[in-house]
Protein backbone atom coordinates (compact mmCIF):
# COMPACT_ATOMS: atom_id res chain seq x y z
CA UNK A 1 0.00 0.00 0.00
CA UNK A 2 1.56 3.35 -1.09
CA UNK A 3 1.79 6.21 1.79
CA UNK A 4 -1.15 7.86 0.93
CA UNK A 5 -3.45 5.04 0.79
CA UNK A 6 -1.94 4.13 4.32
CA UNK A 7 -3.12 8.14 5.28
CA UNK A 8 -6.50 7.93 3.76
CA UNK A 9 -7.33 4.72 5.64
CA UNK A 10 -6.49 6.34 8.46
CA UNK A 11 -8.95 8.85 7.96
CA UNK A 12 -11.34 6.61 7.65
CA UNK A 13 -10.52 5.01 10.67
CA UNK A 14 -10.44 7.81 12.92
CA UNK A 15 -14.42 8.78 11.73
CA UNK A 16 -15.30 4.89 12.67
CA UNK A 17 -14.01 6.25 16.17
CA UNK A 18 -13.01 2.08 17.06
CA UNK A 19 -9.94 2.77 19.22
CA UNK A 20 -8.64 -0.39 18.13
CA UNK A 21 -9.47 0.23 14.19
CA UNK A 22 -7.56 3.58 15.29
CA UNK A 23 -4.29 2.41 16.91
CA UNK A 24 -3.57 0.16 14.70
CA UNK A 25 -2.81 2.63 11.96
CA UNK A 26 -0.08 3.90 14.39
CA UNK A 27 3.17 2.24 14.93
CA UNK A 28 3.52 1.91 18.93
CA UNK A 29 5.68 5.02 19.53
CA UNK A 30 4.18 7.06 17.39
CA UNK A 31 3.55 10.70 18.27
CA UNK A 32 0.93 12.92 17.57
CA UNK A 33 2.54 16.93 17.89
CA UNK A 34 0.25 20.11 17.60
CA UNK A 35 1.11 23.27 18.92
CA UNK A 36 1.60 23.93 22.92
CA UNK A 37 -1.42 25.29 23.90
CA UNK A 38 -3.58 24.76 21.18
CA UNK A 39 -8.00 25.54 22.23
CA UNK A 40 -8.27 21.38 22.02
CA UNK A 41 -5.80 20.58 24.05
CA UNK A 42 -6.45 23.41 26.85
CA UNK A 43 -10.07 22.40 26.50
CA UNK A 44 -10.07 18.81 26.88
CA UNK A 45 -6.77 19.08 29.45
CA UNK A 46 -5.20 16.70 27.08
CA UNK A 47 -1.58 16.62 25.99
CA UNK A 48 -0.73 18.59 22.92
CA UNK A 49 2.24 16.13 21.97
CA UNK A 50 0.46 12.46 22.32
CA UNK A 51 3.21 9.55 22.72
CA UNK A 52 1.89 6.19 22.00
CA UNK A 53 -1.14 4.53 19.53
CA UNK A 54 -2.99 3.65 22.56
CA UNK A 55 -3.28 7.68 23.54
CA UNK A 56 -3.57 8.67 19.78
CA UNK A 57 -6.35 6.31 19.42
CA UNK A 58 -7.92 7.40 22.78
CA UNK A 59 -7.81 10.82 22.18
CA UNK A 60 -9.08 10.39 18.06
CA UNK A 61 -12.14 7.83 19.67
CA UNK A 62 -13.41 9.35 23.12
CA UNK A 63 -11.92 12.75 23.92
CA UNK A 64 -12.16 14.62 20.47
CA UNK A 65 -16.13 13.78 20.48
CA UNK A 66 -16.26 15.20 23.91
CA UNK A 67 -15.56 18.72 22.74
CA UNK A 68 -16.55 17.91 18.79
CA UNK A 69 -19.91 17.13 19.61
CA UNK A 70 -22.14 17.55 16.55
CA UNK A 71 -22.23 18.23 12.66
CA UNK A 72 -18.16 17.08 12.35
CA UNK A 73 -17.21 17.67 8.88
CA UNK A 74 -13.81 17.29 7.08
CA UNK A 75 -13.32 19.03 3.29
CA UNK A 76 -10.31 17.45 2.16
CA UNK A 77 -8.55 19.91 0.04
CA UNK A 78 -4.82 18.14 -0.71
CA UNK A 79 -2.76 15.13 -0.18
CA UNK A 80 0.49 15.37 -1.41
CA UNK A 81 3.46 12.80 -0.78
CA UNK A 82 7.03 12.37 -1.53
CA UNK A 83 8.82 9.60 0.30
CA UNK A 84 7.79 9.20 3.54
CA UNK A 85 5.69 12.40 4.16
CA UNK A 86 2.11 12.76 2.92
CA UNK A 87 0.50 16.20 3.63
CA UNK A 88 -2.70 17.10 3.97
CA UNK A 89 -4.69 19.78 4.02
CA UNK A 90 -8.36 19.96 5.07
CA UNK A 91 -10.85 22.12 6.57
CA UNK A 92 -12.62 20.95 10.00
CA UNK A 93 -15.86 22.49 10.90
CA UNK A 94 -18.22 20.96 13.87
CA UNK A 95 -20.37 22.17 16.57
CA UNK A 96 -18.74 22.54 20.09
CA UNK A 97 -19.47 21.36 23.55
CA UNK A 98 -20.50 25.21 24.44
CA UNK A 99 -22.72 25.38 21.18
CA UNK A 100 -20.15 27.35 19.52
CA UNK A 101 -19.20 26.65 15.45
CA UNK A 102 -15.59 26.01 14.54
CA UNK A 103 -14.30 25.72 11.52
CA UNK A 104 -11.03 25.94 11.07
CA UNK A 105 -8.23 25.12 8.16
CA UNK A 106 -5.88 22.65 9.16
CA UNK A 107 -2.68 21.22 7.73
CA UNK A 108 -1.28 17.51 8.66
CA UNK A 109 2.36 15.96 7.85
CA UNK A 110 2.04 12.26 8.18
CA UNK A 111 5.40 10.41 8.67
CA UNK A 112 4.63 6.49 7.22
CA UNK A 113 7.15 3.63 8.03
CA UNK A 114 6.56 0.60 7.15
CA UNK A 115 2.81 0.74 6.01
CA UNK A 116 1.94 2.87 9.28
CA UNK A 117 1.81 5.92 10.84
CA UNK A 118 4.94 6.93 13.09
CA UNK A 119 4.39 11.02 13.59
CA UNK A 120 1.80 13.44 12.72
CA UNK A 121 2.89 17.15 12.72
CA UNK A 122 -0.57 19.32 13.11
CA UNK A 123 -0.65 22.58 12.29
CA UNK A 124 -3.57 25.02 12.64
CA UNK A 125 -4.28 28.75 12.66
CA UNK A 126 -4.02 28.86 16.92
CA UNK A 127 -5.68 32.08 17.70
CA UNK A 128 -8.48 31.90 15.48
CA UNK A 129 -8.84 27.99 17.01
CA UNK A 130 -8.55 29.56 20.47
CA UNK A 131 -11.47 32.46 19.77
CA UNK A 132 -13.89 29.58 17.93
CA UNK A 133 -13.63 27.82 21.32
CA UNK A 134 -13.39 29.96 23.78
CA UNK A 135 -13.91 33.37 23.06
CA UNK A 136 -12.10 36.61 24.69
CA UNK A 137 -12.78 34.21 27.96
CA UNK A 138 -9.56 32.80 29.56
CA UNK A 139 -8.65 29.20 28.23
CA UNK A 140 -10.38 26.43 30.58
CA UNK A 141 -11.45 22.64 30.35
CA UNK A 142 -14.50 22.61 28.79
CA UNK A 143 -15.77 19.19 29.42
CA UNK A 144 -15.68 17.28 32.64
Amino acid sequence: MDNTAVVTAAWAAFASRDAARIAACFTPDAEWIAPPGNATAIALDFPHHMRGADEIARFIAVEFGRLFVADVGIDFRTMAAAGDLVVVEERMRATLVNGRGYDLPYCFVFVVTDGRIAQVREYMDTRSGWQQVFGEEPGRRLVP
